[in-house]
């Protein structure tokens, strides 16, 4: 690691965070001991271990896409709250450029 203490007044700047003077004092112990516990995992030897992003392999999850039977365009227009020319109306939602 390039350093070995991180203030906790600086982390919460980057995240503006406004500690109080008590807040500072019991964060800082903490921040130091979750850096000290990271640098601990820099000497457990990986060497021959592949990188992984799953502890298991995933498989595809996803069902296959199939054409099905599609709902009339009556049954679906008469839930609408508004219709126009056999359309479901919605708010205009992108702002005029």
């Amino acid at each position: 690691m390039a350093t070995d203490h991180i203030d906790v007044r600086y982390v919460a700047g980057l995240a503006r965070l406004h500690l109080t003077d008590e807040e500072c004092s019991v964060f800082q112990p903490q921040l130091d001991a979750v850096l000290e516990h990271a640098k601990s995992l820099l000497e457990i030897d990986v060497e021959g271990i592949d990188p992984t992003a799953h502890a298991v392999p995933v498989y595809d999850v996803m069902r296959e896409d199939v054409a099905g039977e599609s709902l009339p365009v009556a049954a679906v227009l008469q839930n609408a709250p508004e219709q126009a020319q056999q359309q479901i109306r919605v708010p205009k939602v992108i702002a005029d450029a």
